[in-house]
């Protein structure tokens, strides 16, 4: 793949600046949720939550720079953004619970090291991924975001207050409000339409009391990244099998993100750009060890702004990448960005999490023949079961822990399933084309 410029140097600085900004925000939430879920689940003290919080958007940005600038051996080189792995926050309570904390950055450390040994393997895995495959892939992760998207919109799951008439029109009115932005305004302000929704949500919200500032309040102006601040890391072979699980599940995601970018900017991946892309993921993953943060992988709701702005230069990532690292050195900084309601984020979210789903879709569209029942089944039992264990996530509770981290995962259930009735129906080769295809009675229906 030809590696081009980073720096579109025919865009004014402000406004790559304000893309950068806006894709910060987009991946906001979900880079800080899992500090929060993991940090109030071991007990963490304030403090501590707060370093934990700014250490992670840190590592973010590093892993990001990480990716965007690419190298020999490292980086895939596309515009993505990487945050914290949502699948590795169960294990990591666990293991926290069972080993203490330092266990739990022993196995990250071990898990990355894993991923950046065996990158060259996982890069040759390539041709199990044929477009009926990843565009159910792209598919099913777009669908498997929309609940969380519903669920911030509604004011927070778990909230006293979720689904009030307040929080469903801050909700809606900031989609509204992007969705005009869209229809009614081009260029750069077409592009920057989240980033706007946002800030006027905010605005609006802090009249009904929505907007909370202690967290910035109380916050301090800098602090240091330490290594090993809660500890030297312990590796147990628990940990360390139950962290490789994670990382595997990572990597079926970022594959299909991958794809998906690859796609979008017209570039054809090879087994070897999945490799820098995957070993760069390791290589985060010992980061976030190191520093005590968490495993990281490819966003997948950065795509879904990609499409919606339509700038698609890796220097607007790479800006972004530099801000993460700057919020993390200023907790005051992080803590500001707390202050949008989790309704304005939500009705933000539902519009890039559905140009995520339209992605995977137009993947289909254009290039898996619909005649074929094979491709249908494909894609039905795939997207189905993906959905299905979302929807139903304790259908494989009964199962040891080690094996309902992968299959409690929808994203991933539904990953497999495409790539196995791809290889029962398809093989490794071109699709045979005396298969059965769909009788004419039903083409008429």
């Amino acid at each position: 793949m030809a590696r081009e410029r980073i720096f579109d140097r025919r865009r004014h600085p402000a406004k790559t600046f304000s893309l950068g900004v806006q894709h910060v925000l987009a991946m906001y939430a979900g880079a800080v949720i899992v500090p929060l879920i993991v940090g109030e689940a071991l007990g963490l003290s304030p403090s501590e939550l707060t370093y934990l919080i700014a250490i992670d958007l840190l590592a973010c940005g590093l892993a990001t720079l990480l990716q965007v600038w690419g190298g020999k051996y490292f980086g895939i080189g596309l515009p993505v953004m990487l945050g914290c792995a949502f699948q590795a926050v169960a294990p990591m309570i666990l293991i926290g619970q069972n080993f203490g904390m330092s266990a739990i950055y022993g196995a990250i450390i071990a898990s990355g090291l894993f991923v950046i040994i065996f990158g060259g393997f996982f890069g040759k895995l390539i041709r199990f991924f044929p477009p009926v495959v990843t565009g159910s892939v792209v598919t099913i992760i777009g669908l498997t975001l929309i609940p969380v998207a519903l669920n911030d919109l509604g004011g927070g799951q778990g909230k006293e207050d979720f689904g009030s008439i307040l929080n469903l029109c801050l909700g809606f009115g900031v989609l509204i409000f992007i969705i005009l932005m869209n229809r009614f305004t081009k260029g750069f302000l077409q592009s920057i339409s989240i980033l706007l929704g946002l800030v006027v949500g905010t605005f609006v919200a802090s009249f009904f009391g929505k907007v909370d500032l202690s967290p910035m309040l109380s916050a301090s102006w800098f602090r240091a990244p330490q290594p090993f601040h809660f500890g030297v890391p312990t590796f147990n072979l628990s940990a360390i099998l139950t962290m490789i699980l994670v990382a595997i599940v990572s990597i079926a995601e970022s594959t299909g993100v991958f794809m998906a970018l690859g796609k979008i900017l017209d570039k054809d991946l090879d087994s070897k750009d999945l490799s820098r892309g995957y070993r760069a993921e390791g290589l985060a993953i010992v980061i976030g060890g190191i520093f005590n943060s968490f495993p990281y992988t490819t966003y997948s709701q950065n795509v879904g702004l990609l499409q919606m702005s339509r700038v698609k230069t890796r220097d607007v990532i790479a800006v972004a990448g530099g801000l993460l690292i700057l919020i993390g050195f200023v907790p005051k900084i992080a803590a500001t960005a707390q202050m949008i309601p989790p309704a304005v984020l939500g009705g933000a979210t539902v519009a890039l999490f559905g140009m995520v789903v339209s992605s995977g879709i137009r993947m289909l569209a254009d290039q898996v023949d619909f005649n074929r029942y094979e491709n249908l089944l494909i894609i039905a039992c795939s997207v189905g079961m993906g959905l299905g264990v979302t929807v139903v996530p304790n259908l494989f509770a009964q199962l040891p822990e080690e094996v309902g981290i992968l299959l409690n995962n929808g994203i991933v259930v539904g990953s497999f399933t495409a790539i196995l009735l791809n290889l029962i129906f398809n093989g490794l080769g071109p699709a045979r084309m005396d298969q059965k295809s769909i009788p004419s009675d039903e083409k008429a229906a």
